[in-house]
């Protein structure tokens, strides 16, 4: 008996041996997250495979972090033993803690990476912790850091980019033209910080004498507001002919927030050049019940309140094609956009709507004025979605195929300059870079770079179904209140009866 004990032991702990050295070689996770976070995307894969040399991965990482940013260190640490296992041993990270001695302190400084000040409870008083969460990847004498790792789908895409700008020793360009009103390098932050991870963006201002060059893997117009020379237009023309990409952002009308007036932008030739390839603007504003909201101030007595206000101009975009440019998008607002037409093309050319307003379209008729407080009514959303943002691909002015991107709104993903620098929404700078990265033929970081769930809107639903669900919401759980009662009177009542009868 005793041996029969001892043999089932053995096999037992061989099992689990067995098991562990399985699982050390084959990493593997279970992922059920809506966004497919803790799954490697298809981009991270390629990229790790076609590593031809180690990355050398230096996590700077505080041993005892507080609870909510322990799961940061152990996810990160998960990721890159994946990373480790997918890229064949071309990853290899070390984790240092900078909080065990000054020498490791100041050699994470000196990497780059300076520390967070966290507010933490120990022994019932709050001090403050200097938490490092930093990474510095290095590959054949090129360096990338990562400041902060941030949780989620974040965390893989900034290491995969990371590992992406480090592996490429000479990136191809693309020409952010200027000369014709268009904002700078220094106006477009967040769409140049994503571009700048494939590509050298460089400023072009199109020459007289010379053609654009065709090693330009695309050209970005990018709300122009001056007029354009027709001999600068026909150079457009060649670069595409020769198979080159453009992408145009561009504002075919004009509205001021501030004065509330509507008209038509001033022509500055690209209505011409596009309408010679069978695409034209509309002459409408689009209004949509599916908008972004504008913050105004009210009075009430003496207080002063800051209302947000839904202004059907600035459409929220969410109905986007299963394209690579769009693919993955959730949320792109535009402002004082219209509408574009495509009918008149060639049938070569293949024309793809990126992005359509929602069912509850309208139209506006400039010159004209917008008011704030206008109270809109279903009548004012009586059309379909429209077009704003449209891809063609073909032989849009003969020769080579070649790709078009036009978009009818211009300052989507401008950042400002000097005071008046804002954040834009995340979505609407990777509707620029996925674009652009459509153009240059480069998609592998697209489906990465939409990864994380950054929307997650409120169905709209009629107002007898949200009535029915109010009214189920107060007298469901009565509802089952009592009929759970009543189902335990009535066993009880049985048991009684039982009882009473001798039958227990």
């Amino acid at each position: 008996m005793k041996q029969k004990i001892f043999t089932r032991v053995l096999i037992f702990i061989g099992i689990i041996v067995v098991v562990n050295l399985i699982v050390s070689k084959a990493f593997f996770r279970l992922d059920f997250t809506s966004d497919k976070r803790y799954t490697l995307s298809k981009a991270t894969e390629d990229i790790l495979e076609d590593l031809d040399d180690v990355v050398t991965v230096k996590a700077y990482f505080t041993e005892d972090l507080p609870p909510q940013l322990l799961s940061t260190k152990k996810d990160f640490e998960d990721l890159l033993m994946e990373y480790e296992t997918r890229s064949g041993g071309n990853i290899y990270y070390e984790f240092i803690n900078p909080n065990e001695n000054e020498d490791k302190e100041r050699e994470a400084q000196m990497a780059g990476i300076q520390p967070l000040l966290i507010n933490v409870v120990e022994s019932d008083q709050q001090k403050q912790l200097k938490a490092y969460l930093g990474v510095v990847l290095q590959m054949s004498g090129r360096k990338e850091i990562i400041p902060v790792v941030q949780p989620g789908a974040a965390m893989e895409y900034s290491l995969t980019t990371a590992v992406k700008k480090i592996s490429l020793a000479n990136k191809p360009s693309i020409a952010l033209l200027q000369g014709n009103g268009e904002p700078g390098i220094d106006e477009l932050l967040q769409v140049v910080e994503e571009l700048s991870v494939l590509y050298n963006i460089d400023t072009y201002t199109i020459s007289d004498t010379s053609e654009i060059p065709q090693t330009y893997k695309a050209v970005a117009i990018i709300n122009p507001t001056d007029s354009i020379p027709d001999s600068h237009l026909r150079k457009l023309d060649n670069y595409l002919q020769n198979g080159g990409g453009v992408y145009l952002a561009y504002s075919p009308l004009k509205g001021d927030l501030q004065t509330g007036s509507l008209s038509k932008a001033d022509d500055i030739g690209i209505r011409n050049w596009l309408s010679d390839k069978g695409i034209e603007f509309g002459g409408d504003f689009l209004v949509d019940a599916q908008s972004a909201s504008v913050t105004v101030q009210q009075r009430q007595g003496p207080f002063v309140f800051n209302t947000p206000i839904p202004f059907p101009y600035f459409p929220q975009i969410s109905n986007f094609a299963d394209h690579p440019a769009s693919k993955g998008l959730e949320s792109v607002i535009l402002t004082f956009v219209s509408s574009i037409n495509f009918t008149g093309m060639d049938s070569s050319v293949v024309a793809t709507p990126l992005a359509l307003t929602s069912e509850n379209t309208g139209f506006i008729t400039p010159p004209s004025f917008a008011n704030i407080q206008k109270e809109w009514t279903e009548q004012d959303f009586n059309q379909p979605a429209q077009p704003v943002a449209v891809a063609f691909e073909g032989k849009l002015v003969g020769g080579k195929k070649s790709k078009l991107v036009v978009v009818a709104n211009g300052d989507f993903a401008i950042n400002g300059k000097g005071q008046e620098q804002r954040q834009v929404q995340q979505d609407n700078a990777f509707f620029a870079v996925n674009g652009i990265d459509w153009l240059s033929d480069d998609t592998g970081l697209i489906d990465l770079r939409t990864k994380g769930i950054t929307s997650r809107p409120i169905e709209k639903l009629e107002d007898s179904t949200r009535t029915m669900l109010k009214y189920a919401n107060v007298f469901a759980p009565i509802l089952l209140i009592i009929l759970y009662a009543l189902f335990r009177a009535h066993r009880q009542s049985r048991k009684r009866q039982a009882w009473i009868e001798g039958n227990f």
